[in-house]
């Protein structure tokens, strides 16, 4: 079979850890040059082949300056994923204003940031992929905010494809993945509690999908379409079709998020 990423210029925004990880290593693999994007640079540096640069989305500086690195070592983007995302684990009564900022700031201001400084170096018809969450459709009790942000990421996707009908914006909804580090931060006692209630209200799946299949469902998407231009792949849902279970220990095992 024949490995299409050969030769195409990728830049993984949020490769540190879980699918951006899985996806910088496995574009790697089938041949792409990858540049690797995150704030934890020595994660980075364990990733064979890639180009990595420390970053923070946050920081405007960080952000000019990782376009400036994908220009001298890339030349042009041909495709650029953003698969940044961080979530407080909060009932929404207890989700403070510090909350709502800093998961906004990350998932959205912060995707529009590198968006825009990158947007320079963007080939033409290059493919800007967002990884947004399933949770927009099927709210999670304790991930409001997370939820309300992914859904702005999605609307802001929206304004770029308007206004730059030249490139190829691409949504992509992902379905529970373990382990990412996703959840390393989140509350003890209130993930009990919110497991309890996902799972009472049909949200817990038996299977998991791992970081190392959507990456390789996604290197696949990309892939073709980096060969017909003249498509563009505007939404895209990912997830495990696994039964419903009323439990999350046959997913978690003897870990849990």
């Amino acid at each position: 079979m024949t490995v299409r990423l050969i030769g195409r210029r990728m830049l993984v925004v949020g490769a540190s850890a879980g699918i951006g990880r899985a996806l910088a290593v496995r574009a790697v693999e089938e041949g792409a040059h990858v540049l690797a994007a995150a704030r934890r640079g020595a994660e980075l540096e364990k990733i064979e082949g890639c180009v990595p640069v420390t970053a923070d989305v946050c920081a405007e500086d960080d952000c000019a300056r990782l376009a400036e690195t994908a220009r001298d070592a890339l030349g042009e983007i041909d495709v650029l994923v953003s698969c940044v995302g961080t979530a407080p684990l909060r009932m929404i009564a207890d989700t403070d204003a510090a909350d709502w900022r800093r998961v906004f700031d990350v998932n959205v201001v912060g995707f529009h940031q590198v968006l825009r400084a990158c947007r320079p170096v963007l080939a033409p018809n290059a493919v800007v992929a967002v990884l947004s969450s399933e949770s927009v459709d099927q709210p999670r009790s304790g991930l409001g905010a997370y939820s309300a942000s992914k859904l702005a990421l999605e609307r802001t996707l929206t304004a770029w494809r308007v206004e730059h009908p030249g490139l190829r914006f691409c949504r992509i909804r992902v379905g529970a993945t373990f382990p990412t580090g996703f959840g390393d931060a989140f509350d003890g006692p209130t993930l009990e509690r919110v497991l309890k209630d996902w799972a009472a209200r049909g949200l817990a799946q038996e299977h998991f999908m791992t970081p190392e299949e959507v990456a390789a469902v996604l290197t696949g998407v990309f892939a073709t379409a980096a060969d017909l231009p003249g498509v563009c792949l505007d939404e895209l849902t990912v997830r495990s079709p696994s039964a419903v279970t009323e439990g999350f220990e046959s997913a978690f095992g003897d870990h849990r998020p």
